[in-house]
């Protein structure tokens, strides 16, 4: 039996996506003036549907080795990082999209941010259930 349920180990996903995300993205800021630099990007989305096992697809499974196995133990979860093929090419030959990464960076943190309140509150909850006043 685990200590934490489903929901934390999910959020506990995302926050160190999110800290990914973070980096490649202050990475891409850091060169944006870097003649050559091409830009990253995260996609975490997929990634984390799988920690979370929003299907139940762990709990399956196969009956015959003929069957194509879809449960069992996954392995460690891990986002994609590539480079951006949205990105414009300038002069350079540098892709960074100054403000759409400026964009990013805010929207990670306010979601960063977000989870952590969660766990934070589900933690005080535990704390509390526990007894520790």
């Amino acid at each position: 039996m685990s200590l934490f349920d489903k929901t934390t180990n999910a959020l506990a996903t995302s926050l160190a996506m999110r800290q990914l995300r973070n980096n490649v993205t202050v990475a891409n800021i850091a060169n944006a003036e870097t003649p050559g630099y091409h830009a990253k990007k995260v996609d975490f989305e997929a990634a984390l549907g799988r920690a979370m096992d929003i299907d139940g697809l762990r709990n399956m499974s196969t009956t015959s080795g003929d069957h194509i196995s879809v449960g069992g133990q996954s392995a460690a979860v891990r986002p994609d990082v590539y480079e951006n093929p949205e990105g414009a090419i300038n002069n350079d030959g540098n892709t960074v999209d100054l403000e759409k990464e400026m964009s990013t960076l805010s929207e990670n943190t306010i979601l960063y941010k977000t989870a952590l309140q969660l766990i934070n509150k589900k933690m005080a909850a535990l704390k509390y259930a526990i007894g520790d006043r």
